[in-house]
């Protein structure tokens, strides 16, 4: 009998990743507390993060506060429309400036407002400018005069920018620009105008598993065929994954190539069954139903309801696709929403779904987005934040008022697919803890993306968690 051994103990690099050879992990990275504690003194302090979005802070003197570990951030928009952050904390003797509680459930997620001038402590009354400079000390003199400096008695700043829409913050004074972190991922994404949507929905939950348990289940549709079978009555799910350094990009991929297309690799794609023009829209209906309404657009779900009215018999897939999205591009146009011009070889290269290192997954098309987001909660490995929302590209004035909702997960709040996938997290959070778990067997060529987040995690956290390589004997 054929055993798997290691025949590495170094994390691989991503030569490795694009042979797509079989590789492991161990479970310390969703277990361990003492993984959970190195986190936030490697991870979080250092990385690029996504806050909101733009439109969360429209003008002057709005403002929000983003947690994540024990990290508080401040984030303002200041006069002149450009945006600031800080850490949270007083310089005197670190009280929040903004006192945030605990995530709890259907409580608080963030604390935000508008109009604000300065920030005032509340322990000693130490004020400070938009700027971050100290404008006021009761009896400064007490501690010798000039003892007091700017530099100590200042805000800490936090590096911030913006990238499709959203907001970024950094903690490392010292870190790569954003745009050199999003890399060949943000020049993808780029041409979809990820800026030019909004939220159609947001909610969030605290969930009973680890961040990355949570992230992965949304990383790969390769879980499809078990999780969602009632979705393999109206398309095929067979997929591939690609590492682009930092982040990832999945899509699905085709046996068959009569399907093959630069449309194919997305959302937008043929269903299976004989007659294209009906079973493209059988797919694209049941994915936007059950997905809570996102995923897609309502334009295209009716646009390819008429394929079968539109089109002869004949039609092959391509024709489908091709007259599909030419009808919706002109039912948008009609009522004010303009598609972004995506050429074809990037939208075969955009993939389904990108891992934006390494708590993001944004689900992308010309129209709509499906986002998710991770967080630790608290000092419980067994636990995190999850959110997700929904964006999409509405009339000038007519997008939705929202805010995030907190929605225990389940179907009725959540849709069935998403539910479905809640039934796995929990429960693989607690079956990792067995004896019998011999770690991790990911899908070469269908969850890249899981491996990608571990490879890069074990860089960025000392060689923790480091992904190894296999062969059999």
């Amino acid at each position: 009998m054929n055993e798997l051994s290691k025949v590495t103990s170094e994390n691989i690099s991503s030569d490795v990743m694009d042979r797509e050879l079989m590789v492991t992990y161990p479970t310390e990275a969703f277990l361990s507390k003492e993984y959970l504690e190195a986190e936030k003194k490697l991870l979080w302090p250092k990385i690029w993060q996504m806050v909101e979005r733009e439109t969360d802070l429209p003008n002057p003197g709005d403002w929000m506060t983003y947690d994540v570990a024990e990290e508080s951030i401040v984030v303002l928009r200041k006069d002149d429309g450009s945006l600031k952050a800080f850490h949270n904390v007083c310089p005197h003797r670190g009280r929040q400036l903004v006192s945030v509680p605990d995530m709890l459930p259907g409580k608080v997620h963030d604390v935000r407002g508008n109009n604000r001038r300065n920030f005032v402590c509340g322990f000693h009354g130490w004020t400070f400018d938009l700027e971050g400079n100290n404008t006021y000390i009761l009896d400064p003199q007490d501690w010798g005069e000039g003892a007091l400096t700017p530099e100590m008695t200042c805000l800490s700043e936090v590096k911030v920018d913006t990238w499709g829409g959203y907001i970024y913050i950094n903690m490392d004074p010292d870190c790569i620009p954003l745009k050199e972190w999003m890399g060949r991922a943000g020049e993808i994404l780029d041409h979809f105008d990820l800026a030019g949507m909004r939220y159609k929905w947001r909610q969030w939950a605290i969930y009973p598993c680890n961040w990355k348990v949570a992230i992965e289940a949304f990383l790969e549709p390769y879980h499809v065929a078990g999780t969602h079978t009632q979705l393999l009555a109206y398309g095929d799910y067979y997929a591939l994954s690609k590492q682009y350094g930092l982040h990832s990009v999945s899509s699905y991929d085709t046996r068959d190539d009569k399907f093959k297309m630069s449309e194919s690799a997305g959302t937008t794609r043929a269903g299976k069954g004989d007659d294209p023009r009906v079973s493209t829209y059988e797919l694209i209906r049941e994915n936007y139903e059950t997905v809570n309404y996102s995923a897609s657009t309502e334009t295209l779900v009716k646009a390819a309801s008429r394929l079968v009215d539109e089109l002869p018999e004949t039609a092959t897939p391509a024709e489908c696709i091709a007259h599909w999205i030419k009808s919706a591009k002109a039912d948008d146009a009609a009522r004010g929403v303009i598609w972004p011009e995506v050429p074809p070889e990037i939208k075969q290269e955009s993939g389904l779904a990108w891992g934006l290192w390494p708590n993001q997954n944004i689900l992308h098309g010309e129209t709509f987005a499906l986002c998710y987001r991770v967080r630790p909660y608290g000092d419980d490995p067994n636990k995190c934040v999850f959110e997700s929302y929904a964006l999409e590209r509405f009339p000038e004035g007519e997008e939705p008022k929202t805010e995030w909702v907190y929605a225990e997960p389940n179907g009725e709040n959540w849709g069935s697919v998403l539910a479905q996938d809640f039934s796995n997290m929990e429960f693989v959070q607690k079956g990792m803890k067995s004896s019998g778990f011999r770690g991790p067997l990911p899908n070469p060529h269908q969850e890249q993306k899981v491996i990608n987040l571990h490879r890069n995690l074990a860089d960025w956290m000392e060689g923790r968690g480091a992904v190894t390589l296999y062969h059999k004997n």
